[in-house]
């Protein structure tokens, strides 16, 4: 049910820790609406997409077994691989894979907003390229030595 502007609760007009460089903490109407009328933060962008094929064909030429060709009982502890949420494939060194997609990117080989995540516990590895999302940008910073 949508929370109407008249009530009391407070739990509604604050701001979730999920919300973090997505949604301006200050810009909110004042009255009734104050913190249920969220904006976005002046760095966030909406991702417009890219296709996902050539991110396929690229963890395929690193070594990423198609899912259809996959046997359990060979591979018992091969990491799933998902591209826009379907699983596409396992591998089976993912430090190795993910490495390489992820200096990949960051010579802008691949589109800087496609988003990588790599869940060790739940051995996956999710690739997101879809139009939609919501972002904010994160530097890497890299101390060289003298």
């Amino acid at each position: 049910t949508p929370i109407g502007r008249d009530g009391k609760l407070a739990k509604p007009r604050q701001l979730h820790n999920t919300h973090w460089g997505l949604v301006c903490p200050a810009e909110t109407p004042e009255g009734q609406a104050c913190g249920l009328v969220k904006n976005l933060s002046l760095m966030c962008y909406v991702s417009v997409g890219s296709p996902a094929e050539p991110l396929v064909e690229f963890m395929i030429n690193r070594g990423m077994e198609v899912v259809e060709e996959y046997e359990p009982l060979r591979y018992p502890h091969a990491t799933k691989i998902f591209v826009n949420g379907v699983w596409v494939g396992v591998h089976q060194d993912p430090k190795h894979l993910v490495s390489q997609v992820l200096d990949t990117r960051r010579k802008s080989y691949l589109p800087f907003e496609v988003s990588l995540i790599r869940e060790i516990r739940d051995q996956e590895f999710k690739v997101f390229s879809d139009a939609g999302r919501v972002m904010r940008p994160v530097f890497t910073v890299q101390q060289e030595d003298d």
